[in-house]
This record gives structure tokens, C-alpha cells and sequence, in this order.
């Protein structure tokens, strides 16, 4: 079902909590965080290191809702904020309420989308629910669907990143720059459909098992690889990032 603004709803699932990381120093920028697993994803990204959440979500114990907010009423004073990870977040039917009561605490929400659902975006960040938006953005527009091996609607992704642009909620848009998938020209390509946008974040590949067993036995690119290409994409942000260089492959 389609509403304004080009945005079309998508198929959701029940929420379903799979995990908690009970502490982060890197996944809500510039704050210490929980951060929420959910389960289910609409997309097959063959370098994903949550294949259990993807593709076997039934396998993982499910946290009840009030487990997790009992858990984040402890935490208070200790945490500033959670992000909100998966699978995919804006699949969940009742991701609103739940960060409606995770504010209620005093925590600050970052959530983590792939932008297929902008009608989900449009609202939190309409009831400016939200404090923070990662979306990840897979691949040049032409190649989203080869890349993430599923059916995508880049109208949907197009409309998020219109949202996103747009609204007054801090942002990324990143992209994990998995090697013999996507090369220097893909993430050019990239530069030149975000441009203008606040931040972009190049995030190194790390090995490790992965959606599609091939790719667990890539070979990263190197530190000096992404710092090339990180300049090579500055005209078009205002801030362009690399995030989890190992130091083997700092050069």
C-alpha cells in the first residue's frame, strides 16, 4: 500500500527482540549504548555476519519486550542511549511502542535500517521519535537487487534517502565495502547519488562467517585502499568516515 510522497509500505513481522549487547562504545556515535537485535530481514546480503537473525531467526530464544525494559531500567545512568539493529528494525509491527517506552526511560534511539520501508522513517521521524539514522546504502541503484540477491524497490530507497536528507534527525549513510562485490567505482557512484548528504561512512569488510560461506574467506581491503578512496569521495559530504580498519590492515 502506497501513501504520499512516493512511499509504499512493505510486508512486516511481529517484533521479536533476538539479542542484546548489554554495552557499545561504537554503535551510537558520540554515546555509550545497548544495543536490540531483532530478527527477520528482507534482504540476502551475502557478506551479512547476522545469518542466524536472517535466515534462522526461530533458533534464537526470544527476549520478551518487558525482559528488555526491565534490563534498560536497570541500566539507567549508566546508558545514554540504545540503537535499535537487526535483521531489519522497520519490519517489526510494533517497533513504535517499544521505543516510545525505551524514551520514556531517558534513553536516546539510533536506529539501523536498509531503507526499505521510508513509510516507517517518515513517521519517527515525523513524531521526531528517533535521535539517530543509519541506512545502509548496498550498492549503486542499478545494482541493488544483484548485490543484496533480493527484490528491492529503489523507489522505497530513494524515498528514504530523500527522508533522511531532509529531516532534522542527525544521520549516515554508509556502505560495507565488501570486496569483489563492490570496487571503487561502485562507491563513486554512491558519492554522486548522496550528494549533500551530512555523512557517509566507508565500513571495512571483516571476515568471519557470513550469509554466504564464500565470502567468509575474503580479503579486506586495506587501510590504505579506503583512505584513497575516502578522499576521493570528500567533494561530495560533509564528512566522509572509515570505520573498523583492523590495524593488519591498516596499509
Amino acid at each position: 500500500m502506497c501513501r504520499s510522497k512516493g512511499i509504499c509500505h512493505r510486508e512486516r513481522v511481529d517484533t521479536v527482540v533476538r539479542g542484546i549487547q548489554k554495552t557499545s562504545l561504537v554503535d551510537f556515535p558520540g554515546y555509550i549504548s545497548a544495543t536490540i537485535f531483532v530478527g527477520g530481514c528482507n534482504m540476502r546480503c551475502p557478506y551479512c555476519h547476522n545469518r542466524d537473525l536472517v535466515l534462522e531467526t526461530e533458533s534464537l530464544p526470544a527476549i520478551p519486550e518487558e525482559a528488555v525494559l526491565t534490563f534498560l531500567e536497570k541500566r539507567r545512568g549508566l546508558l545514554d542511549g540504545i540503537c535499535i539493529t537487526g535483521g531489519e528494525p522497520t519490519l517489526q509491527t510494533d517497533l513504535m511502542p517499544f521505543i516510545d517506552r525505551a524514551r520514556a526511560l531517558g534513553l536516546r534511539i539510533k536506529l539501523d535500517t536498509n531503507g526499505t520501508n521510508p513509510a516507517v522513517l517518515d513517521e519517527l521521524i515525523e513524531k521526531s521519535t528517533v535521535d539517530y539514522i543509519a541506512m545502509d546504502i548496498k550498492a549503486p541503484g542499478d545494482r541493488y537487487e544483484e548485490v543484496t540477491r533480493s527484490r528491492v524497490s529503489l523507489t522505497n530507497i530513494e524515498a528514504s534517502i530523500r527522508l533522511i536528507k531532509e529531516s532534522h534527525i542527525d544521520y549516515e549513510f554508509r556502505t560495507t565495502v565488501a570486496p569483489g562485490l563492490i570496487a571503487e567505482e561502485d562507491l563513486i557512484r554512491i558519492g554522486r547519488w548522496l550528494a549533500g548528504a551530512k555523512k557517509y561512512v566507508l565500513q571495512q569488510y571483516a571476515p568471519g562467517p557470513t550469509l554466504d560461506d564464500a565470502f567468509s574467506r575474503r580479503h579486506p581491503y586495506s587501510g590504505t585502499w579506503l583512505k584513497d578512496v575516502a578522499r576521493k569521495l570528500e567533494p561530495f559530504f560533509e564528512r566522509v568516515e572509515i570505520r573498523g580498519i583492523s590495524p593488519a590492515l591498516a596499509v
